[in-house]
């Protein structure tokens, strides 16, 4: 029996995500000749290479489409990222929605965490080229037009008075990402100017995504207020957010059991507003680096027991090592596109490039029992574009790309020094954010709370 190629190995990964149904509702435009599956694979295998130009990377695409698909969608580079431009937005949730689906089916077992589906959010800033285009679309506005900026005018010491500002702020995107605790997977993402608010990012996302049932946001102390816990608890979603002192809340406003940790937040504009007040539970966990305070919406310790919250909240953190990974593995930490619409469609496609990586590479080694958590992306990387590289050779025995990447794992060796630098503080460092502020309810709120639990 002939043994398949490299580039048809490759070719089947991409058609298990990309299906012939995916984008059969999809629209276009009667004088479209290209058909949708092709683009993306071309944009996938452009974001793949390692070619330090786009163009370079485009070329090496379009030969391995011919030579797998037997079909270039589009001929030239400016004519796929026109098309991209144009077609993003309808692509990118269909994949997405292929994409979690998958998820689910490779590896169900880590789907849910004690019985939750945990997505951490976090944001990042990418650079991009000094261009004009992109610093009137991601740089700042109004950089130095500030209250501080213009009140240095009348500061009395001349020589800060005279100190010249810093340099504008390269442009940048900021991007907010939504990523699976359990697969270690981006699950979706919103991105745009450097200015942009992590928390409008994830209010957008709120409003146009559907997310599974038991959903728990898990979030640093950025993702505070009112309006984004309402819209996740409208959403009919939970959450487990770290929250500091610039967080006040109440006790004692309402008739709960006492000792539960139950709290509540009543800013005073809401209070002014006649809206409800969220009821709250907080919890305070202590670490080796002392204790943080975190807040839920889940009531009930049993379907929320504090074990459990030990066991989630510090998966989180993996969410900024998919950012390392999106910077220096994938190498994205500054994009390469010179027009603003060019870099939002390469960010986009990098990542969904960089997940179909590790969402391949889970698949495979799920199947011998290695959790998620053991994926070397970079491993796995090397795996595909050493099959892209040599997609006209026959593939036999650990040169078969599901081997590759079933192989694609971290060092099981055990570190005989230390990792810590010799510049490191030998003190600990206390965190960061203080504890939250929670004052005893006064009788007026008390009975604030009583007059509008009887008119609601």
């Amino acid at each position: 029996m002939k043994a398949p190629t490299q580039g048809e190995l490759l070719q089947r990964s991409l058609e298990w995500v990309l299906r012939e149904d995916l984008f059969a509702d999809l629209p276009l435009h009667g004088n479209t000749n290209w058909c949708p599956k092709m683009l993306v694979a071309l944009a996938v295998l452009s974001a793949w290479s390692g070619a330090p130009r786009l163009t370079d990377a485009f070329a090496k695409a379009t030969q391995l489409s011919q030579a797998m698909f037997s079909v270039v969608a589009i001929q030239t580079y400016q004519g796929m990222m026109r098309a991209l431009v144009r077609w993003t937005p309808q692509l990118l949730p269909r994949l997405w929605r292929r994409i979690q689906k998958l998820m689910c089916q490779a590896g169900p077992e880590h789907f849910r965490i004690c019985g939750w589906v945990p997505l951490a959010v976090d944001g990042s800033r990418f650079s991009t080229p000094r261009t004009l285009s992109n610093e009137q679309a991601f740089s700042a506005k109004n950089f130095g037009q500030g209250k501080k900026a213009q009140s240095r005018r009348k500061w009395k010491n001349k020589r800060q008075r005279t100190k010249k500002l810093g340099e504008p702020v390269k442009p940048q995107i900021w991007l907010t990402l939504v990523w699976h605790m359990g697969l270690k997977l981006p699950w979706c993402w919103k991105s745009g100017p450097s200015t942009a608010s992590e928390r409008h990012h994830l209010l957008d996302m709120l409003k146009s995504h559907r997310f599974p049932k038991k959903t728990l946001f898990c979030c640093d102390a950025g993702f505070v207020g009112y309006e984004l816990w309402s819209a996740i608890l409208h959403a009919r979603h939970s959450f487990l957010i770290r929250v500091g002192g610039n967080v006040r809340l109440l006790k004692n406003l309402g008739r709960f059991r006492r000792g539960n940790g139950v709290v509540w937040l009543w800013p005073r504009a809401v209070a002014r507003r006649r809206e409800q007040p969220l009821v709250l539970r907080c919890i305070e966990v202590r670490g080796l680096r002392g204790s943080m305070w975190l807040v839920t919406n889940v009531l009930d310790p049993k379907e929320l027991s504090e074990t459990a919250i030990k066991q989630l909240y510090p998966l989180r953190w993996g969410v900024e090592l998919q950012f390392r990974t999106v910077k220096q593995t994938f190498g994205r930490s500054k994009l390469r596109s010179r027009n603003a619409q060019h870099a939002l469609v390469e960010l986009d496609w990098s990542l969904i490039a960089l997940t179909l990586v590790q969402l391949l590479a889970i698949r495979e080694q799920i199947k011998l029992d290695e959790p998620p958590e053991r994926t070397s992306v970079a491993a796995a990387l090397a795996a595909i574009r050493h099959a892209m590289h040599h997609w006209h050779q026959p593939a036999r025995g650990k040169s078969r790309l599901p081997k590759r990447l079933a192989q694609a794992t971290k060092d099981t060796y055990h570190r005989r020094s230390s990792k810590v630098s010799r510049y490191r503080k030998e003190h600990i460092d206390q965190p960061t954010a203080a504890k939250p502020e929670i004052k005893q309810a006064t009788e007026k709120q008390k009975k604030d709370y009583r007059n509008l639990q009887r008119t609601s």
